[in-house]
């Protein structure tokens, strides 16, 4: 019952997300809305991370299954893809890139950060 109960306040969330993609006339996913909703209420303490970490593991656990359809999709449309497949591919390394280097920037932050505020204290 308790992964029931916690996927509940996953999938409430993200129907929250949902509604504001559907309400706010910008160009945003509402993936991203359910994220930062669950970040500001995980960060807030208005929702304890006890409350939805043993569903959140589980689906961080058998998220690769979900890239199935995508790599299916992919081989059907092989065809249509061939012809530009130079331009996806530097695309796709630069995109890569820039995440990777966004990525580690922002761990590098959040780190240097949490060590200034230890010792603060």
């Amino acid at each position: 019952m308790k992964y029931v109960k916690q996927f509940g306040i996953i999938i409430m969330i993200s129907f929250v997300g949902e509604v504001l993609n559907y309400l706010i006339p910008i160009p945003v996913p509402a993936s991203i809305y359910g994220m930062v909703i669950m970040l500001v209420l995980l960060t807030s303490g208005k929702l304890k991370l006890e409350s939805v970490r043993d569903t959140a593991i589980f689906l961080i656990e058998v998220m690769p299954l979900m890239f199935i359809p995508a790599a299916v999709g992919l081989i059907i449309s092989w065809g249509t893809i061939q012809s530009r497949i130079i331009p996806y591919a530097a695309v796709t390394l630069v995109s890569l890139v820039v995440v990777m280097l966004m990525s580690g920037w922002a761990t590098q932050f959040v780190i240097r950060r949490g060590n200034k505020e230890r010792q603060v204290r």
